[in-house]
């Protein structure tokens, strides 16, 4: 995995697109981080080519780490949303889903998309979290 960085809130150093789309991997707002663009693209491959479940271990996996740089955990996880290419896949997704937050019952979304940006990504997700006094916790590491 590559080193995350923040930088003014958001965290960088993990998508091969950062600089050709300008985007982040994850946010920070106030109270709230937003991680998006989750998927089994680890050290430029894709993990677990064929297999939707450890895919989404995989992706979720990745927005939990991003969500580590800020001091959050899969507990202050608040929304999940996963966005599938087979529509046969929803099962092995929503149970790699309840591994990891069965304990936590975030509100989720996952929806049937036409395909992701490689065809051998079979999911991709987003996680927004909460935590009471992050944005103060971040000032004072600035």
């Amino acid at each position: 995995m590559t080193d995350r960085q923040i930088v003014r809130g958001r965290v960088f150093g993990s998508l091969p697109w950062e600089e050709d789309f300008g985007c982040a991997r994850a946010v920070a707002v106030g109270d709230q981080v937003y991680v998006a663009g989750c998927t089994a693209w680890v050290d430029g491959q894709i993990e677990r080519e064929g297999d939707p479940f450890t895919q989404t271990l995989s992706a979720f996996g990745i927005g939990l780490e991003a969500l580590a740089a800020y001091g959050l955990t899969a507990d202050h996880v608040v929304r999940t949303r996963m966005y599938i290419s087979h529509l046969r896949d929803v099962d092995e997704v929503g149970r790699a889903h309840k591994q990891l937050f069965d304990a936590v019952r975030p509100v989720a979304t996952m929806v049937v998309v036409d395909g992701l940006i490689d065809s051998r990504m079979l999911v991709e997700v987003e996680l927004d979290a909460y935590r009471a006094g992050l944005a103060q916790t971040l000032e004072g590491q600035q």
